[in-house]
């Protein structure tokens, strides 16, 4: 090792004789101890100290033994192994440095190296700047410009390093990276294990790839996998969505976020998504939640079921199992086993148990119906229902074969031999037609084989029919029946001092008008061209009891809301003979078998 010249100029050699070795030997030591004291700045020193000790005790101070030593605790992290008598251990090859030193009275089976310092460990290659070598325990410190090369994939670099080669564990300290490719993790305290191939942090990181940045106070990443797992403030930002979650799965390669805790995102400001548990490509913006997770729109409609399939991109939605799709403008609620909703045309479907609740007035509607469709028309809801429709409201019940109401005219329109319930009164015919006024019932128009039934006892029933009726509401109450053309009637008057039937009443006009108070019939007024009759009670019998039209299926009239669930046997509309002769007005039967079955279809749950 050669002298600097300035050392010569200070302490000049010439005439000294034979103690010019002694001189040279004392400014060599003095100049290997003052280029250690370099190398080992104090902040290096605390760091070192500090990490050896637990978190929550305070600093001791160190007893200096000698003038300008440098305490040094040498402990490794793992139990010491001589790799030497370790089979599968890999030794830690030396490959280059600029000068190498040692002091085994300040530093004991140290080497100190400075320059261009290159390790290789198994197929890894270590650089830095300057290094503290551990050879007896197979592990070093580097300091400065420290960067592992792990095939031409794996890159980490940092400020200060210290390397296990018996645990393969490197900590990295200070304006750590990791680069994965495409990945980029950014830490200050970064372990990681080599031979699980497993990083990980826990003083806060954060992970860049080619589409999200990822940040958590604890991470841990594979650079096999590409499994990222975040815990404590856990925050993803995309060109569309933040997520925030406390833990969360993330897929570095397929771009796959996987829901493992309470999760919100929320998509452009318009949609907020709640979750515990799902999965979300965040490539393709297709995702999967689970466990009644929650959809919610800008526009106030939001989605809840079991499972849900949302594709972000198309703005497209499906449910499965006990569906909730609400919307709190208009104050409706479709709900089903099955729901899908599309957000650009605004077309919802639910099948399977479906129901639709209106909730926008003082009484609340139930619709079910093997499939309900929900849609706009311009500005306006459109609602329709097809096959076994059933709809239940305080004032009004009803069912058909199908279904269609529009909020621009406030018109519902069943078809397919509708029937319509109001107070003790039945209305019946091919097309009933019933127009709201201020979210009530106004008034209802019936069209072909027009029949409207009022139960007087449990033997005779008031009856009108003809080619239209209009019947008139006030505040669910039927008021006033209008019959237009080929109108009949069959009408039993009481006495009204004593309330008995009187007789009964059948006429044939082209118009009648009858008029109704509390629930009975007050006057009827016909044309003039009417013909008609008065019968004592005991004259009639049988058939002459009823018109042509007539049946009564007050046993089909959903009585509360879960009754819309209720299923009958479709059977011709016409009267039946019971089992004694006697003539019997219900029109269907139901066996205890249908009963049990409407028992159970009655009771499903989440959608009562």
């Amino acid at each position: 090792m050669k002298l600097p010249t300035r050392i010569f100029s200070k302490f000049p050699v010439s005439g000294l004789g034979a103690y010019k070795h002694i001189v040279l030997f004392g400014v060599l030591c003095l100049f290997i101890v003052v280029l250690q004291a370099q190398i080992q700045p104090k902040q290096l020193r605390k760091e070192v100290l500090q990490s050896q000790l637990p978190p929550v005790k305070q600093e001791r101070k160190v007893k200096k033994t000698r003038k300008n030593r440098i305490p040094y605790n040498t402990k490794p992290i793992a139990q010491v192994v001589d790799p030497l008598k370790d089979k599968n251990a890999k030794l830690i090859y030396l490959e280059n440095t600029e000068t190498l030193s040692f002091d085994q009275l300040l530093l004991p089976d140290v080497q100190v190296l400075k320059g261009n310092v290159r390790f290789r460990h198994d197929n890894a290659l270590l650089y830095c700047d300057s290094a503290y070598f551990y050879k007896n325990d197979n592990s070093l410190d580097a300091f400065g410009n420290v960067r592992i090369v792990q095939g031409d994939t794996l890159f980490v670099y940092g400020d200060l390093l210290y390397y296990n080669g018996n645990t393969k564990l490197a900590r990295m300290r200070y304006n750590v990276r990791m680069v994965n490719r495409n990945t980029v993790l950014t830490t200050d305290s970064l372990n990681y294990d080599r031979q699980a191939n497993l990083a990980y942090y826990y003083t806060g990181g954060k992970i860049v790839d080619s589409l999200n940045v990822l940040t958590s106070v604890w991470g841990q990443y594979s650079p096999n996998t590409n499994q990222a797992l975040f815990r404590k403030k856990v925050h993803l930002i995309n060109k569309n969505f933040i997520l925030d979650s406390d833990t969360l799965k993330y897929n570095t390669k397929t771009n796959i976020a996987n829901i493992v805790g309470a999760t919100h995102i929320l998509y452009n400001k318009e949609t907020d998504i709640y979750s515990n548990r799902g999965w979300y490509n965040t490539a393709t913006e297709r995702m999967m939640l689970l466990d009644r997770s929650l959809i919610k729109q800008k526009n106030g409609k939001t989605m809840v079921g079991d499972t849900i399939f949302y594709d972000k991109k198309a703005k497209f939605a499906e449910g499965f199992k006990w569906v909730v799709l609400n919307d709190t403008v208009q104050k409706a609620t479709l709900l089903g086993n099955y729901v899908n909703y599309n957000e650009i045309t605004e077309k919802g479907m639910a099948t399977d148990s479906a129901v639709l609740v209106d909730w926008s007035g003082k009484d609340t509607m139930y619709v079910h119906a093997d499939t309900l469709y929900t849609s706009k028309d311009s500005i306006y809801d459109v609602a329709r229902g097809f096959y076994h429709v059933r709809l239940y409201r305080n004032d009004v019940q009803g069912l058909c074969d199908s279904l269609t109401y529009s909020a621009r005219d406030s018109i519902l329109n069943m078809n397919g031999e509708p029937v319509l319930w109001t107070d003790n009164n039945q209305l019946s015919g091919e097309i009933i037609r019933a127009f709201t006024k201020n979210k009530k019932v106004d008034h209802i128009k019936i069209l072909g084989a027009a029949m409207a039934v009022q139960q007087q006892d449990s033997i005779y029933y008031n009856q009108l029919s003809g080619k239209e009726i209009i019947a008139y509401l006030d505040s669910g109450e039927l008021k006033k029946v209008d019959v237009n053309g080929n109108a009949e009637t069959i009408y039993y008057p009481i006495d009204d001092k004593d309330s008995t039937i009187v007789g009964i009443n059948k006429t044939q006009s082209s118009f009648v008008f009858m008029y109704i108070k509390n629930k009975k019939v007050q006057r009827i007024v016909m044309t003039s061209a009417t013909t008609g009759n008065m019968y004592p009670l005991t004259q009639l019998s049988g058939d002459e009891l009823y018109l042509k039209n007539f049946f009564w299926l007050e046993k089909q009239r959903p009585l509360k809301s879960e009754d819309i669930f209720l299923t009958f046997p479709k059977t011709k509309r016409t009267r039946t003979t019971g089992s004694s002769g006697s003539e019997s007005p219900t029109g269907l039967k139901s066996t205890p078998k249908d009963e049990k079955t409407n028992q159970i279809r009655g009771k499903r749950k989440g959608l009562k």
